[in-house]
């Protein structure tokens, strides 16, 4: 069996050797190459394209969420495996939509990465504890919200239309409203004049926007909008 390939994208040079070093001492794999920028990793993915991308996203030249997209729009055959000291939310969701399949810190042993390796060529996802923890969550609380909403049915601040989740938005037409006006920086006060509705109506209405979305504050709301294509 032709051993697996891997490209290694890292700027730390510490960490290149303990990645590069975990491939070396695998016969299944190969180390197809080791670079530490943006730029080099996509000469070398046009150049020889990979098995597995192992790939931090802090790079000096470009964030590494661009290499996961020039994977996924040129090279779906390769998996990517992310391997970063971010573990905030928009790092992780960023690079899971850009089409990486797996994320672990660098805290993870050579053992780990060498497993998650061989996982990603078997159709698996690696992920960090911690990070899968938090992504189920996520994904809980957003379902705990529909299910809210399904259950209050007609509450007070429904009176702006139907639920449009049937074409594929959480949001209400009057929500999508409200949540275009906080991108553009307006108040509370001003929507709340904009839409002839009263300063609790519009409180309301962004509360149930930030449960809908996952998110405690204007700014979360407006990237994961625009992450979801909302705005």
């Amino acid at each position: 069996m032709m051993p697996t390939t891997v490209l290694i994208v890292e700027d730390e040079p510490e960490f290149m050797r303990r990645f590069s070093n975990a491939v070396l001492n695998d016969s299944s794999l190969s180390l197809l190459g080791a670079v530490n920028t943006g730029q080099a990793g996509l000469s070398m993915l046009d150049l020889q394209p990979p098995d597995v991308l192992l790939v931090d996203l802090g790079l000096p030249d470009m964030n590494g969420v661009t290499l996961i997209e020039h994977v996924a729009r040129h090279h779906p055959g390769c998996d990517v495996l992310v391997v970063t000291m971010f573990a905030d939310d928009n790092h992780v969701v960023s690079s899971i939509e850009a089409g990486a399949s797996g994320y672990l810190l660098k805290d993870a042993s050579a053992e780990r990465i060498v497993t998650s390796i061989h996982e990603l060529r078997l159709g698996g996802a690696p992920i960090s504890p911690g990070i899968a923890r938090r992504v189920l969550e996520r994904f809980r609380t957003r379902a705990r919200a529909e299910a809210q909403e399904v259950t209050a049915g007609s509450d007070t601040v429904s009176d702006a239309g139907p639920d449009t989740r049937g074409e594929g938005s959480p949001l209400t037409p009057r929500e999508g409203e409200l949540l275009r006006m906080i991108a553009k920086g307006f108040t509370f006060e001003t929507i709340g004049t904009l839409l002839d509705i009263s300063p609790h109506t519009v409180v309301a209405h962004v509360k149930k926007i930030y449960r809908k979305l996952a998110v405690h504050s204007r700014s979360e709301a407006v990237y994961e909008a625009g992450q979801l294509g909302l705005l």
